[in-house]
């Protein structure tokens, strides 16, 4: 049981120390320090400057503040958990340490707060990294989570069992809404659920957004006639304040229905926002550009689990893409799953958000994806579909057909006996990482 999940549904959780865990986030570090440093303290210094404290007692902070307000160490645990001698020939020691925080201090006031106070000046402490949150069920009741999330994405799209399958457009940007329009259609009609703007493409000069979704979306309406299904496509309205939020009710104006938001760079709040505004009634695709500043550390930042999957979900992504380690991205299969883990399992009143591999993936790349991360998945590609040797068209048809044999228990490799896109994608790219690479 991980967790978030041990905490659900119990009204009076207490703590090792009697605290009621109902009224606290907790906080999980891993933390590395040299061999002479007492970590006890170290982690009580590190509750008191995170709370209601500093480097010395100051006269305001009364024993009834520090009641009420002060962080409490919970847990410190070494790895491996000496009792008797240190070897001599250690000189880093490791720890998990818990952080309990009174949710009084940063109730209502969103990511900014939470993080200046589960990871604020502690983050520049070498050897120290957050690694997960818990959160109580009166601190997540002001957050919405997902409008849609996987079950409303199905039903929208008329798709009950299946994996769905995404495209980014590429080139990534430098083309006009013509270009765009056109490789959108041609992915739409060969089989893409959802066909995404790539993050590095917003309202540039040469491409705007008014200009772009009109052009688009006539492209949708078109391919989802000729294929008898629905198609998505998540307009990139990543900018400035307020601009961003003017875009969106302008896109929706214009006929989008879905969005996308480089989330990571605007801001967790800026997601926020824009799920939980009631006018705002179609899908939202986070995308996770800038991730490696916040996880990328060995010992410093947080996990890719908070930033890829926690904190987006709650903060009410539909969908967010995250690295697979089956292509170009680089993460471990571990973080990976607990990923996934994180974006689908039981959290009180958040909607699971559907997770979307994605880094280079190829059709040859389906069967190993689904038997890793199941059907309830959004698998995204890009050059795996518009650099098919006989176009996108056929190259979004190869992925279905790969999806398609895997939902009926057929290896890909015998599928693509029978089917020539299929056959096509496998002869250029194979069926994993080193042929992807090498190729």
């Amino acid at each position: 049981m991980d967790s978030t999940e041990q905490y659900l549904d119990v009204p009076e959780a207490i703590g090792l120390d009697g605290i009621d865990l109902e009224k606290y986030i907790i906080a999980s570090y891993i933390i590395k320090r040299p061999k002479g440093m007492n970590v006890n303290y170290l982690s009580r210094f590190a509750a008191i400057e995170q709370s209601t404290g500093t480097w010395v007692r100051v006269p305001a902070e009364t024993a009834e503040v520090r009641k009420h307000h002060v962080a409490r160490v919970i847990g410190v645990y070494e790895l491996p958990h000496y009792e008797y001698v240190i070897p001599k020939d250690i000189k880093d020691r490791y720890y998990f340490v818990q952080i309990a925080f009174p949710i009084v201090n940063i109730k209502g006031m969103g990511i900014p707060m939470l993080f200046t106070t589960v990871i604020g000046n502690i983050s520049i402490t070498h050897g120290l990294k957050l690694v997960d949150l818990a959160f109580p069920k009166e601190y997540l009741q002001d957050f919405k989570g997902p409008k849609f999330g996987i079950d409303g994405l199905r039903e929208l799209l008329k798709v009950p069992e299946r994996p769905l399958l995404n495209n980014m457009v590429k080139p990534c940007t430098g083309h006009t809404c013509e270009v765009a329009a056109d490789l959108v259609y041609k992915a739409a009609v060969g089989g893409c659920d959802v066909v995404k703007d790539d993050e590095l493409i917003s309202n540039p000069s040469f491409n705007t957004l008014e200009d772009r979704i009109v052009a688009v979306m006539e492209g949708i309406d078109r391919a989802d006639s000729e294929k008898g299904e629905k198609t998505l496509y998540t307009i990139n309205i990543t900018t400035k304040f307020p601009d961003m939020f003017e875009y969106a009710d302008k896109m929706i104006e214009l006929g989008a229905n879905a969005l996308m938001i480089n989330f990571l760079t605007a801001g967790f709040e800026a997601l926020r926002q824009l799920a939980e505004d009631p006018s705002i009634k179609v899908p939202i695709l986070g995308h996770m550009d800038f991730a490696g500043a916040y996880f990328g550390g060995e010992w410093t930042g947080m996990t890719s689990m908070l930033t890829l999957a926690k904190l987006p979900r709650i903060c009410g992504a539909d969908t967010v893409v995250i690295p697979a380690p089956y292509g170009k991205a680089e993460i471990l299969d571990e973080r990976y799953e607990q990923n996934l883990k994180a974006l689908r399992y039981r959290l009180q009143h958040i909607k699971p958000t559907l997770p979307m591999p994605s880094g280079g993936i190829t059709p040859g790349m389906v069967e190993k994806c689904m038997s890793e991360a199941g059907k309830d998945i959004l698998i995204g590609s890009g050059g795996g579909i518009h650099s098919h040797p006989d176009g996108p068209i056929d190259g979004a048809k190869a992925f279905r057909q790969a999806i398609d044999a895997v939902m009926k228990g057929i290896p890909v490799k015998d599928a693509a006996k029978e089917h020539k896109e299929l056959g096509r994608a496998l002869g250029v790219w194979g069926s994993g990482k080193t042929a992807l690479i090498e190729k």
